[in-house]
């Protein structure tokens, strides 16, 4: 059996090592609570698997730890950021509650960021929204970053771009949150460390052959993510992450053509209150429509039912709310003597 650990136990001592590398107690609390979320979901590879490394570019000078985001442009349903290498999780949220706040006024506002720290795991950050009865969209991409190339290319010229979407029903909110590629960087490079291979062709090598073997992106010259849609049809996932590109780097003009170097997003986050539109409760009514048809519909053989997006996410949040957090092997560990060096208690089993 997994050992398992308190929501509320994790927060405090991730929130407890942030707090004592610098970061004042909101953004902490918030970063905290976004990455216990993502393992509570099952998000394993964007939780606190990314607290050291946020702990590592905070000491190095490599993340602001204090202040606000420089307002760039501001019109009522469009407004745009300059993150500041703040903390992305905390920019985000903060993007996502004022997104909420002009949707009400406007029927529909985006919220355009650059120049962020990493974001974690967008599904983390779709309730808040949903939970206010809005539809939501939040898409990012790391213009310091590349690992996936283009389809009928071999080198590598983007990022996996992930885009998630969280849509209000009558019941459970459907939580979409996918990446133009067939894979990520966190989960290669997980595999990889562990010389493992993926079950399915997810690469290319730098000549182009299809491979399902992550190590060919850190080659000398490094191989590639594939699309979504793979060798054959990768031109539905180079289309997606074109989009995605132009949402978070075109709009908060700053991406790749400035040959940025240090790790971190752009990021593109959009509400719309359905009750500007033919009113929330037509909107549910559609989706949730929607919803219970696609759970009723016929399995095919060896599936045990359809799931909608988020719906094992949401369980296995609930579980954790009551059975306490499975964490993927080795990140408690690393957690751990971090704390230990700090001072600052470790969670112990439920």
């Amino acid at each position: 059996m997994a050992t398992r650990y308190s929501i509320e136990s994790l927060r405090t001592c991730a929130a407890a090592l942030m707090t004592a590398t610098g970061f004042p107690g909101e953004v902490a609390a918030i970063v905290a609570e976004r990455l216990v979320d993502a393992d509570a979901m099952g998000h394993d590879t964007h939780g606190l698997q990314l607290l050291g490394p946020y702990l590592d570019d905070a000491a190095a000078g490599r993340m602001t730890l204090e202040g606000e985001p420089e307002v760039i442009a501001d019109r009522p349903a469009a407004v745009t950021w300059d993150g500041r290498r703040l903390s992305g999780v905390w920019l985000t949220e903060m993007a996502v509650g004022l997104a909420i706040e002009r949707a009400r006024a406007c029927g529909q506002a985006t919220v355009a960021i650059r120049r962020s720290h990493h974001i974690a795991c967008l599904a983390t950050f779709l309730p808040t929204a949903t939970r206010a009865g809005m539809m939501v969209t939040i898409a990012s991409s790391d213009p310091a970053v590349v690992s996936v190339a283009p389809h009928g290319g071999t080198k590598p010229l983007y990022t996996p771009n992930p885009i998630a979407v969280g849509i209000p029903t009558k019941g459970d909110p459907i939580l979409i949150d996918i990446s133009a590629s067939i894979t990520t960087n966190g989960m290669s490079g997980r595999l990889a460390a562990a010389g493992r291979r993926m079950p399915y062709t997810a690469y290319l090598d730098a000549e182009g052959r299809p491979s399902d073997d992550p190590a060919v992106t850190l080659a000398d010259p490094p191989g590639s993510i594939l699309p979504i849609g793979g060798v054959e049809y990768g031109h539905k996932g180079f289309g997606l992450a074109l989009m995605i590109e132009a949402l978070t780097q075109g709009l908060s003009g700053y991406g790749r053509s400035q040959a940025p170097a240090e790790w971190g997003a752009s990021v593109a986050v959009t509400v719309t209150d359905p009750a500007a539109f033919a009113g929330f409760d037509a909107f549910v009514r559609e989706t949730g429509w929607l919803a219970e048809a696609a759970r009723a519909n016929p399995p095919r053989a060896g599936i045990e039912r359809v799931r909608l997006p988020g719906e094992a996410g949401l369980a296995r949040r609930r579980r954790a709310e009551k059975e306490g957090v499975a964490l993927h092997p080795g990140i408690m560990e690393a957690m751990a003597a971090r704390a230990r060096d700090r001072g600052i208690a470790v969670p112990e089993p439920v």
